[in-house]
Protein backbone atom coordinates (compact mmCIF):
# COMPACT_ATOMS: atom_id res chain seq x y z
CA UNK A 1 0.00 0.00 0.00
CA UNK A 2 2.77 2.16 1.17
CA UNK A 3 4.58 1.89 -2.21
CA UNK A 4 1.20 2.32 -4.15
CA UNK A 5 0.65 5.59 -2.24
CA UNK A 6 4.22 6.88 -3.24
CA UNK A 7 3.66 5.98 -6.99
CA UNK A 8 0.79 8.14 -7.20
CA UNK A 9 2.25 11.49 -5.36
CA UNK A 10 5.00 10.95 -7.29
CA UNK A 11 2.84 11.00 -10.55
CA UNK A 12 0.42 13.61 -8.96
CA UNK A 13 3.54 15.94 -8.02
CA UNK A 14 4.80 15.49 -12.20
CA UNK A 15 1.59 16.57 -12.98
CA UNK A 16 1.24 20.08 -10.87
CA UNK A 17 4.91 21.24 -12.84
CA UNK A 18 2.67 21.47 -16.10
CA UNK A 19 0.07 24.53 -16.49
CA UNK A 20 -3.53 22.57 -17.59
CA UNK A 21 -5.45 23.31 -19.69
CA UNK A 22 -8.08 25.71 -18.95
CA UNK A 23 -5.55 26.93 -15.84
CA UNK A 24 -5.59 31.03 -15.16
CA UNK A 25 -2.07 30.77 -13.97
CA UNK A 26 0.11 32.69 -16.44
CA UNK A 27 3.82 30.50 -16.51
CA UNK A 28 6.66 31.72 -14.54
CA UNK A 29 9.35 30.49 -12.22
CA UNK A 30 8.65 31.42 -8.80
CA UNK A 31 11.88 34.36 -7.19
CA UNK A 32 13.36 34.13 -10.72
CA UNK A 33 13.96 37.69 -12.99
CA UNK A 34 13.56 38.35 -16.43
CA UNK A 35 16.15 36.31 -18.96
CA UNK A 36 19.07 38.46 -19.55
CA UNK A 37 20.20 37.35 -22.06
CA UNK A 38 18.93 35.63 -25.29
CA UNK A 39 18.82 31.54 -24.85
CA UNK A 40 18.00 30.55 -27.89
CA UNK A 41 17.58 27.19 -27.47
CA UNK A 42 14.46 27.89 -24.77
CA UNK A 43 11.89 26.33 -26.16
CA UNK A 44 7.75 26.84 -25.28
CA UNK A 45 5.29 24.00 -26.13
CA UNK A 46 2.44 24.88 -26.83
CA UNK A 47 -1.29 23.88 -27.88
CA UNK A 48 -2.10 24.44 -31.64
CA UNK A 49 -4.92 27.03 -30.04
CA UNK A 50 -1.68 28.43 -28.43
CA UNK A 51 -2.13 27.52 -24.97
CA UNK A 52 1.36 27.10 -23.50
CA UNK A 53 1.72 23.99 -21.35
CA UNK A 54 5.47 22.66 -21.26
CA UNK A 55 9.04 24.33 -21.99
CA UNK A 56 11.92 22.52 -23.81
CA UNK A 57 15.54 22.48 -25.21
CA UNK A 58 16.80 22.47 -28.74
CA UNK A 59 19.57 19.96 -29.09
CA UNK A 60 19.86 20.14 -32.54
CA UNK A 61 18.47 20.96 -35.84
CA UNK A 62 15.12 19.00 -35.53
CA UNK A 63 15.17 17.45 -31.98
CA UNK A 64 13.69 18.88 -28.93
CA UNK A 65 14.14 17.45 -25.60
CA UNK A 66 11.85 17.52 -22.70
CA UNK A 67 9.80 15.93 -19.76
CA UNK A 68 7.98 12.92 -20.77
CA UNK A 69 5.02 13.80 -18.37
CA UNK A 70 4.53 16.63 -21.06
CA UNK A 71 4.12 14.52 -24.25
CA UNK A 72 3.41 11.62 -23.42
CA UNK A 73 0.12 10.21 -24.99
CA UNK A 74 0.00 13.74 -27.00
CA UNK A 75 -0.43 13.28 -30.93
CA UNK A 76 2.63 15.19 -32.34
CA UNK A 77 0.24 17.47 -34.48
CA UNK A 78 -1.62 19.02 -31.24
CA UNK A 79 1.07 20.98 -30.53
CA UNK A 80 4.34 23.21 -31.48
CA UNK A 81 7.33 24.42 -29.87
CA UNK A 82 8.07 27.90 -30.11
CA UNK A 83 11.81 27.98 -30.19
CA UNK A 84 14.60 31.40 -30.23
CA UNK A 85 12.71 33.52 -28.66
CA UNK A 86 12.37 35.01 -25.07
CA UNK A 87 9.18 35.98 -25.57
CA UNK A 88 6.84 33.01 -26.04
CA UNK A 89 4.14 34.80 -27.61
CA UNK A 90 6.20 36.42 -30.92
CA UNK A 91 9.69 36.18 -32.64
CA UNK A 92 12.26 33.03 -33.33
CA UNK A 93 10.62 30.10 -35.10
CA UNK A 94 7.26 27.90 -34.50
CA UNK A 95 8.22 24.35 -34.95
CA UNK A 96 5.85 21.71 -35.65
CA UNK A 97 6.41 17.88 -34.16
CA UNK A 98 5.93 15.02 -36.47
CA UNK A 99 7.46 12.07 -33.19
CA UNK A 100 7.48 12.26 -29.68
CA UNK A 101 10.16 9.29 -28.24
CA UNK A 102 9.61 9.13 -24.40
CA UNK A 103 12.19 7.11 -22.11
CA UNK A 104 11.28 3.60 -22.38
CA UNK A 105 12.73 4.36 -18.29
CA UNK A 106 9.65 6.49 -17.79
CA UNK A 107 7.02 5.27 -15.36
CA UNK A 108 4.52 7.89 -14.67
CA UNK A 109 3.88 6.40 -10.79
CA UNK A 110 7.40 6.48 -9.87
CA UNK A 111 10.79 8.30 -9.63
CA UNK A 112 12.89 8.61 -13.10
CA UNK A 113 12.31 8.35 -16.58
CA UNK A 114 10.79 11.39 -17.06
CA UNK A 115 12.29 13.13 -20.30
CA UNK A 116 11.51 12.69 -24.14
CA UNK A 117 12.65 13.76 -27.20
CA UNK A 118 10.26 15.49 -30.05
CA UNK A 119 11.28 15.61 -33.69
CA UNK A 120 9.87 18.36 -35.88
CA UNK A 121 9.18 17.94 -39.63
CA UNK A 122 11.53 21.12 -40.99
CA UNK A 123 14.96 22.32 -39.47
CA UNK A 124 14.98 24.88 -36.63
CA UNK A 125 17.76 27.53 -37.40
CA UNK A 126 18.15 28.36 -33.71
CA UNK A 127 21.37 27.42 -32.26
CA UNK A 128 20.84 24.53 -30.34
CA UNK A 129 22.60 23.59 -26.91
CA UNK A 130 24.99 20.60 -25.86
CA UNK A 131 24.61 17.94 -23.38
CA UNK A 132 26.91 18.67 -20.26
CA UNK A 133 28.75 16.64 -17.75
CA UNK A 134 28.26 14.98 -14.42
CA UNK A 135 28.46 18.11 -11.98
CA UNK A 136 29.25 17.91 -8.28
CA UNK A 137 26.60 18.94 -5.42
CA UNK A 138 26.96 22.56 -4.39
CA UNK A 139 27.15 23.36 -7.95
CA UNK A 140 25.92 26.29 -9.01
CA UNK A 141 23.10 25.84 -11.97
CA UNK A 142 20.86 28.04 -13.67
CA UNK A 143 16.61 27.31 -14.28
CA UNK A 144 14.99 28.76 -17.17
CA UNK A 145 11.21 28.43 -17.87
CA UNK A 146 8.04 30.15 -18.18
CA UNK A 147 6.45 28.48 -15.43
CA UNK A 148 3.86 30.47 -12.58
CA UNK A 149 5.49 33.36 -10.69
CA UNK A 150 3.51 32.43 -7.10
CA UNK A 151 3.15 29.71 -5.35
CA UNK A 152 -0.15 28.30 -5.43
CA UNK A 153 -2.28 26.79 -8.25
CA UNK A 154 -4.03 30.14 -10.26
CA UNK A 155 -3.00 32.25 -8.03
CA UNK A 156 -2.07 34.85 -10.42
CA UNK A 157 -0.17 35.69 -14.19
CA UNK A 158 2.58 37.03 -14.52
CA UNK A 159 4.63 38.36 -18.10
CA UNK A 160 5.11 36.41 -20.99
CA UNK A 161 8.60 36.73 -21.06
CA UNK A 162 11.47 33.86 -20.16
CA UNK A 163 12.36 33.77 -16.37
CA UNK A 164 15.67 32.63 -14.95
CA UNK A 165 17.09 31.88 -11.73
CA UNK A 166 20.08 30.79 -9.92
CA UNK A 167 19.85 27.77 -7.98
CA UNK A 168 22.69 24.38 -6.50
CA UNK A 169 22.24 21.30 -6.80
CA UNK A 170 22.12 19.63 -3.24
CA UNK A 171 21.56 16.62 -1.81
CA UNK A 172 19.00 13.73 -3.41
CA UNK A 173 18.27 13.49 0.39
CA UNK A 174 17.01 17.04 0.43
CA UNK A 175 14.47 16.09 -1.81
CA UNK A 176 11.58 14.03 -0.13
CA UNK A 177 9.37 12.95 -2.63
CA UNK A 178 10.49 9.59 -4.31
CA UNK A 179 13.80 10.23 -6.42
CA UNK A 180 16.08 8.17 -7.84
CA UNK A 181 19.76 9.51 -7.96
CA UNK A 182 21.08 7.74 -10.42
CA UNK A 183 19.40 9.46 -13.11
CA UNK A 184 17.81 12.42 -11.07
CA UNK A 185 19.09 15.80 -9.71
CA UNK A 186 17.71 17.61 -6.48
CA UNK A 187 18.20 21.46 -7.12
CA UNK A 188 17.19 24.08 -4.06
CA UNK A 189 17.60 27.80 -3.78
CA UNK A 190 19.75 29.05 -1.37
CA UNK A 191 17.05 31.30 0.34
CA UNK A 192 15.19 27.89 -0.08
CA UNK A 193 11.99 30.31 -1.26
CA UNK A 194 12.42 30.16 -5.04
CA UNK A 195 12.10 27.92 -7.63
CA UNK A 196 10.21 25.72 -10.76
CA UNK A 197 6.60 25.74 -10.35
CA UNK A 198 3.26 24.90 -12.48
CA UNK A 199 4.49 25.59 -16.51
CA UNK A 200 8.12 25.19 -15.92
CA UNK A 201 8.33 21.24 -16.65
CA UNK A 202 10.37 20.22 -19.33
CA UNK A 203 12.55 23.63 -18.93
CA UNK A 204 16.41 23.29 -18.58
CA UNK A 205 18.68 22.94 -15.85
CA UNK A 206 22.12 24.49 -17.29
CA UNK A 207 25.50 24.68 -15.84
CA UNK A 208 28.35 26.35 -17.19
CA UNK A 209 30.87 24.61 -19.55
CA UNK A 210 33.96 26.04 -21.08
CA UNK A 211 32.38 29.49 -20.70
CA UNK A 212 29.02 28.45 -22.34
CA UNK A 213 25.57 27.38 -21.40
CA UNK A 214 25.40 23.33 -21.23
CA UNK A 215 22.50 21.39 -20.51
CA UNK A 216 22.72 19.45 -17.51
CA UNK A 217 18.77 18.65 -16.33
CA UNK A 218 15.02 18.70 -17.48
CA UNK A 219 12.39 20.02 -15.23
CA UNK A 220 10.69 17.38 -13.76
CA UNK A 221 8.35 17.80 -10.62
CA UNK A 222 8.33 19.29 -6.90
CA UNK A 223 11.11 17.70 -4.61
CA UNK A 224 8.31 17.65 -1.75
CA UNK A 225 4.87 16.17 -1.48
CA UNK A 226 2.99 19.61 -1.23
CA UNK A 227 0.90 21.32 -4.05
CA UNK A 228 3.14 24.66 -2.73
CA UNK A 229 6.09 25.67 -5.24
CA UNK A 230 9.53 26.71 -3.93
CA UNK A 231 8.74 25.92 -0.57
CA UNK A 232 11.00 22.58 -1.25
CA UNK A 233 13.55 21.44 -3.38
CA UNK A 234 12.65 20.59 -7.04
CA UNK A 235 14.03 17.31 -9.18
CA UNK A 236 15.17 17.66 -12.45
CA UNK A 237 15.69 14.59 -14.90
CA UNK A 238 19.43 14.20 -15.64
CA UNK A 239 20.37 14.87 -19.53
CA UNK A 240 23.56 13.40 -18.33
CA UNK A 241 22.17 10.23 -17.09
CA UNK A 242 20.02 9.51 -20.59
CA UNK A 243 22.89 11.17 -22.70
CA UNK A 244 23.51 7.71 -24.65
CA UNK A 245 19.93 7.26 -25.49
CA UNK A 246 19.73 10.85 -26.32
CA UNK A 247 22.77 10.74 -28.82
CA UNK A 248 21.71 7.44 -29.87
CA UNK A 249 18.17 8.97 -31.30
CA UNK A 250 19.39 12.62 -32.48
CA UNK A 251 22.99 11.43 -33.95
CA UNK A 252 22.66 8.09 -34.76
CA UNK A 253 26.15 6.65 -36.24
CA UNK A 254 26.24 6.51 -40.12
CA UNK A 255 26.24 3.18 -41.36
CA UNK A 256 29.90 1.97 -42.57
CA UNK A 257 30.46 2.70 -46.06
CA UNK A 258 30.71 -0.83 -47.72
CA UNK A 259 34.53 -1.55 -49.07
CA UNK A 260 34.08 -1.81 -52.89
CA UNK A 261 34.67 -5.91 -53.57
CA UNK A 262 37.52 -6.32 -55.66
CA UNK A 263 36.53 -8.17 -59.00
CA UNK A 264 38.52 -11.25 -59.24
CA UNK A 265 41.66 -11.09 -61.86
CA UNK A 266 40.52 -13.90 -64.98
CA UNK A 267 42.57 -17.03 -64.71
CA UNK A 268 44.79 -17.03 -67.61
CA UNK A 269 44.29 -20.13 -69.74
CA UNK A 270 47.46 -22.66 -70.07
CA UNK A 271 49.73 -22.52 -73.18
Amino acid sequence: MRAVLAGAACCLLAVLFVVQPGSAAEPRIVGGTEADQQYSFAAALQTTDGEFFCGGSLLDASWLVTAAHCVQGRDPSSFTAHVGSNDRTQGGELAKPDKVVVSPDYNSAGAGGDIALVHVSAPVTAAPIRLGTATAVGSTVRLLGWGQTCPTPGCGGGPTMLQQLDSQLVDPARCTAPINPGVELCTDSPDAKSGACFGDSGGPELTQMDGHWALLGVTSRPGAESSTCATAPSIYTSAVAYAAWITKLVSPPSSPTPTPTQPSPTPTPAP
